[in-house]
């Protein structure tokens, strides 16, 4: 039987602008089944967190323009159970808005917070470290951050160091939290694993409701005391219109530069169930079916000469011929199409940037 105190917020408004074109503003990569399975990541991320807690426990926060999307998506959620944002105001806003929402319905809440659009590869070892985690949070005045133990010195990811010598309430895989760094540069990344107490940050959290609520009073209390103000009107016809006026003054903060690195209750759940944040089209790459060559290839009637180690994503039905291509990646949606070298897709951010300026966010 589930615990009716365990709830979940599922975070769904980014765009994906690394992932271009297939990921777009209109469609963004929670959006879409990226692995081809016929699932997208925010079902699969939705349906992984039933296993967790009551399916009317799980709310989406996602901006205003994905509400259509969401719902068809996800039919079997209540039109409460989606969180509309006006603007992006990155993550700590939108999880004060997610709790005080959960508050009126259940103070007693504990919470485990996450993203739409990772992959996870153990599922079964994946919900039994968050049922122990809120197990942990729920007795425990702590805020818990997952940390996956690193198999190369990745620069995409941040990272934790924690205290080797301190296990938590019996738990031989949760630590204290000494430092939290930002995606490092290579030399660094390559210190960090050698050290052997350095983690990727995974970007789920576990906490009560009243240790977060603790938090933002103490670390936010500017974006505290906005969403406090609506207390009273969470779950009314009066909701929309409070968060539409205060969301014009909140400032963009996220939940780890704002709460996670200047808390002193901080602790970490070293874990490995095959996680991927699926940030590049590299790392989708590692996950997909390759062929001989070691090509990995969606669309009906692409043909390859001559090329090897490249992710290609094609429309259905679409005839193309590629040929003398090594670590490339193509892809076309629509009427945009990119060929970018592995190497140099950290340039796709700026790429996008360059096209909404030169011929106007429709292609964005």
């Amino acid at each position: 039987m589930q615990n009716k105190n365990y709830y979940c917020i599922i975070m769904a408004g980014g765009v994906g602008a690394r992932f271009w074109p297939m990921s777009n503003s209109t469609t963004p990569k929670q959006f879409i089944d990226v692995l081809g399975d016929g699932q997208t990541l925010i079902q699969k991320t939705f349906e992984r967190f039933t296993k967790v807690c009551p399916k009317e426990n799980i709310y989406i926060v996602t901006n205003k323009s994905y509400q259509e999307i969401t719902r068809e998506q996800l039919p079997d959620i209540s039109d409460e159970q989606i969180i509309l944002e006006p603007y992006r105001r990155n993550t700590a806003p939108c999880i004060a808005y997610a709790n005080y929402k959960i508050k009126a319905k259940n103070p007693n809440a504990v919470i485990v917070v996450a993203p739409s659009d990772h992959y996870i590869l153990k599922e079964d070892m994946f919900v039994d470290i968050i049922k122990n985690g809120l197990a942990i949070t729920e007795a425990n005045p702590c805020l818990l951050t997952i940390g996956i133990r690193p198999t190369f010195p990745n620069t995409g990811y941040g990272y934790i160091q924690y205290n080797e010598d301190e296990g938590f309430m019996g738990n031989p895989s949760v630590f204290a939290v000494k430092t939290f760094t930002e995606k490092p540069e290579l030399e660094m990344a390559k210190s960090f694993l050698e050290s052997g107490d350095f983690l990727w940050n995974a970007g789920i959290f576990m906490w009560s409701l009243s240790t977060i609520e603790k938090a933002f009073e103490t670390y936010l209390p500017d974006i505290n005391d906005l969403f406090k103000q609506g207390e009273g009107l969470y779950n009314t016809p009066q909701e929309e219109e409070f968060i539409d006026r205060i969301y014009q003054v909140c400032r963009k903060i996220s939940i780890d530069y704002g709460v996670m690195e200047k808390a002193d209750n901080v602790k970490v759940y070293a874990a490995d169930f095959g996680w991927s944040d699926l940030g590049t089209w590299s790392s989708l790459y590692e996950l997909r079916k390759k062929d001989n060559n070691l090509n990995t290839v969606v669309g009906n009637h692409v043909k390859m000469y001559d090329s090897e180690k490249c992710i290609v994503n094609m429309p259905r039905n679409k005839v193309v011929v590629i040929q003398g291509l090594e670590d490339y990646i193509v892809v076309e949606n629509n009427n945009m199409l990119l060929i970018c070298k592995k190497s140099e897709e950290q340039q796709i951010r700026q790429y996008v940037t360059d096209i909404q300026v030169d011929f106007g966010k429709e292609f964005v």
